[in-house]
This record gives C-alpha cells, structure tokens and sequence, in this order.
C-alpha cells in the first residue's frame, strides 16, 4: 500500500504480513510513516493505493465504525473523556455495541485486575468511579489499553502508548502490556522510534525509512544481518548507549579511587 498526501509520499509500497498472536514492531524516525500505516490499518486515512486486508477481508469494505469497534488502538495522547469516570471510559465501545449493564460491569472488572488497577490503594470500586483526570499517568495509560480492550478485539494498534511517561512507569507498563498480549495471544502492531524498546518488545521488527520498508526480521536478524546502512546504524544504538554508560561509570569509579 502507499499513501500520498499531495506531492508528499508518506508511505510508499509497503507489503508485510502480520502473523496471528505475533507482535510487530514498526521502527524508524520521525516523518518515516509508521503512524500513516497504523492510521490506514485503523481507517482514520485510507491508502492512496493498494489493499488492507484483516483476516482476509479488505478492510474498504467495512465499514470504519465497525472495523474500529474489532481493533484496539491505544496511543501516547490517550482520547480518554475528561468528563467520565474510569469504568464509564472502559464501558464506550461495549456499549456502543449493545451489551447489556451486567455484562460491561463484569467486563469492566475483569479489565482493571487485567491491567492491574485494582491492586492500587484504592478499592475496586473507588478506582472504577474515579474521574479519569484525578489518575496518574501511568493509570490513565493504563485505562487506555483497558478500554481498546473492552470488546475483546483480537487486534491491537498502539502508537508510541508510554512515550510520554517517566522511565520507571515505562518499563512497568511495557512488561504488563507484554503479559496482557500473551495471557490473551493479541495480535499487534506497535509503532516506537525508542530503538531499546523495538528489541524488547517485538517479535519481528520492520524498519521504516523515508516512507519505505528498509527490512523486515527478527531482533536477532536485524541485529546480525542489516540490509542497509541505517538499519544498521539503528542496531549500533543500544550498544553506543550501553557504552557510554560504562564509560561514565569507569570515570566516577577512577574519580573514587583518585
């Protein structure tokens, strides 16, 4: 698929194939179309060319409500309602869908142990009528993942989701979305340009750059078989940062010693 927005070609001739309970990660910087592709897998933009399609079904054939109600997407900015409590939040696409009260209240409980809020200080009840905007961040991410998850999509698109938070609620909500993926076998495809994360995270990784597809592999064949200089340049940045850290760590404990 490829997709123009005037002169620009923000995503040109891209094919992959997303394989059932696999996690893909698309990596590259910024202006490389990684958030154009999740946008035309979600219909909030169509391609200018080519095909999408879930489970085999071209996806221009459903209907964008729908085929949004059957895809989880959580993103860095969040779009939770200001004006509801968490499990109104949670409860929007069931709803939408027609569930009746017993079963989004059973659902939304089930979605906060999931996520891991009801072990908070407050009671479970307390945290379900809790306004959304009274949360840390990390509990608002939280509620974000909980609510693209509320109708059970077996697909997930997430758009840099911890981006925004402190290092230690980082890494906290990685690992418990790396949990959820597994305990509920999600497809997913997961949009970084944080280089660590990609090979933590993803099963395969497909780089982007200037809009194209550089390679598609696992962390490990990225890592020993780079097809171009800027996907190896990416592979080298872990270990320039791990350097660097040694480095200083050399220096205070020589500055020690002195």
């Amino acid at each position: 698929m490829s997709k123009r927005f005037g002169e620009l070609e923000a995503v040109t001739s891209l094919s992959l194939t997303v394989e059932p309970g696999e996690l893909l990660v698309l990596l590259g910087g910024s202006g490389s179309g990684k958030t154009t592709t999740l946008k035309m897998v979600n219909r909030l933009i169509d391609p200018s060319a080519g095909a999408i399609l879930l489970d085999g079904e071209n996806i221009a054939d459903i209907e964008p409500h729908a085929l949004r109600r059957r895809i989880g997407y959580v993103f860095q900015r969040l779009g939770l309602f200001p004006h509801m409590s968490v499990a109104e939040n949670i409860a929007v696409t069931p709803s939408l869908l027609g569930w009746d009260a017993e079963r989004i209240s059973e659902r939304v409980d089930e979605l906060l142990r999931l996520v891991e809020l009801d072990t908070e200080t407050e009671t479970k009840h307390e945290m379900r009528d809790r306004p959304v905007t009274e949360l840390s961040g990390g509990q608002q991410q939280r509620v974000g993942v909980a609510r693209a998850l509320a109708a059970k999509p077996k697909l997930m698109l997430l758009d840099e989701p911890f981006g925004a938070l402190d290092p230690i609620t980082h890494e906290r909500l990685q690992h418990s979305f790396v949990r959820i993926r597994k305990e509920l076998d999600l497809t997913a495809i997961f949009v970084t340009h944080d280089m660590l994360e990609a090979l933590l995270m993803g099963d395969r990784i497909a780089v982007m750059h200037e809009g194209r597809l550089a390679q598609i592999g696992t962390p490990s064949e990225l890592m020993q078989a780079p097809a171009t200089e800027y996907v190896e340049q990416l592979m080298r940045t872990p270990k320039r940062q791990a350097d660097a850290v040694e480095r200083l760590l050399r220096t205070r404990d020589d500055e020690v010693v002195s």
